[in-house]
């Protein structure tokens, strides 16, 4: 199945892809507004797992995890806003000190602000992705200060690694995941703005390795979810539910590679879908693994086109994080090498579409 897929994106194994040009040192093309670190320096050696908001107020926010190193106990939550141009120096809101004076690392940050309430921040703490739980709290001034820390009821992970989305109705769906009885996806439904939650799921067995999904919206409560491959020679998977999550259908492969990396995905304005995902495989030829990053779009979820090339140099160039600004501008961050937070700022209708084999044309 693999193989044919590879052969459907115009890759041949054992070869450079086809359309490949050389290294970039950076995201260029047609659409690319702006492009810009969100710190130079920081208290901190490395970053991951970024997050992108925009309040209510039209705040940018974005936050991540930093410390000594993944899964180090010293690892927390940091913020940093934009204002008048310029981003804030981070600052750590959340640690996994525990009240018994024990210190867990804290785990992909998640941000979303609702159509009405306050600038919501997710996160996870624990040793690890199979032992850890969700926590949450909320901020009135645009992510300034934040309070009303508290684990998420009825053990409820909360999104996993990717924003919600919340329907007509004001339900919010939240995208998650577990890792301890193998890789399986889940939704997290409220209606009440997080008091009070409904898991659905989980969606798939042991014999399929999903995590990290994230959902685009297709109007009528009609919603498709993305996720990560657990094989590094994977592909993204996908399924579909009709009734605004609360039942899903079969998961199938959407027909792009996957290297074992997180995604992003949002529906724009205009009704197209964008999704920021390494078009790659582990363990091949350059680009594989966390090379490249790369960005396409669809009109419909399911065929894609090659829109962007965000990286493409040998490093760690992953787990973005994408969404629409209210002036039409999508807003992208994601790992610079765990050392930085890269914010790449895109115009959706001037980006020129091309093949999904020929990432990397000079647009």
């Amino acid at each position: 199945m693999f193989t044919y897929l590879l052969v459907a994106l115009g890759i041949l194994v054992g070869q450079t892809p086809l359309g490949w040009a050389q290294p970039l040192a950076g995201p260029e093309g047609a659409g690319v507004d702006q492009v810009e670190f969100i710190y130079d320096e920081a208290p901190f050696p490395e970053c991951h797992a970024s997050t992108i908001e925009q309040t209510t107020k039209g705040t940018l926010v974005t936050a991540w995890f930093g410390g000594t190193e993944e899964r180090h106990p010293d690892v927390g939550i940091w913020v940093s806003r934009l204002s008048d141009g310029k981003w804030s120096f981070p600052v750590e809101v959340a640690n996994g000190v525990q009240a018994d004076g024990q210190r867990f690392p804290t785990w992909n940050p998640v941000l979303f602000q609702p159509q009405d309430g306050p600038l919501m921040l997710f996160f996870k703490v624990g040793p690890s992705p199979r032992e850890w739980w969700g926590e949450w709290m909320v901020s009135s001034d645009d992510g300034v200060t934040w309070q009303h820390r508290a684990r998420l009821p009825n053990q409820g992970i909360g999104p996993v690694k990717n924003k919600p989305v919340q329907l007509a109705d004001g339900t919010i769906v939240a995208p998650s995941s577990t890792e301890d009885n193998g890789w399986q996806i889940h939704v997290e439904l409220t209606r009440d703005l997080g008091k009070n939650w409904t898991k659905i799921g989980p969606l798939n067995g042991d014999e399929l390795g999903a995590i990290q999904p994230t959902i685009l919206l297709h109007g009528q409560n009609r919603l498709q979810m993305l996720s990560r491959d657990r094989n590094g020679q994977g592909n993204i998977w996908q399924c579909w539910s009709e009734d605004g999550g609360k039942s899903w259908g079969e998961i199938t492969s959407l027909g792009l590679p996957n290297p074992n990396s997180g995604i992003d995905a949002v529906t724009l304005k205009d009704g197209r879908h964008l999704l920021v995902y390494n078009h790659t495989v582990r363990g091949g030829p350059f680009p594989s693994g966390r090379d490249m990053l790369n960005v396409a779009v669809s009109r419909d979820g399911r065929s894609w086109e090659a829109a962007l090339t965000l990286e493409r140099v040998e490093g760690e160039f992953s787990y973005p994080a994408v969404i629409q600004s209210r002036d039409g501008m999508v807003h992208i961050t994601y790992t610079w090498n765990r050392q930085r937070v890269r914010h790449v700022v895109v115009d959706p209708a001037k980006l020129k579409l091309h093949p999904v084999g020929d990432f990397d044309v000079k647009q």
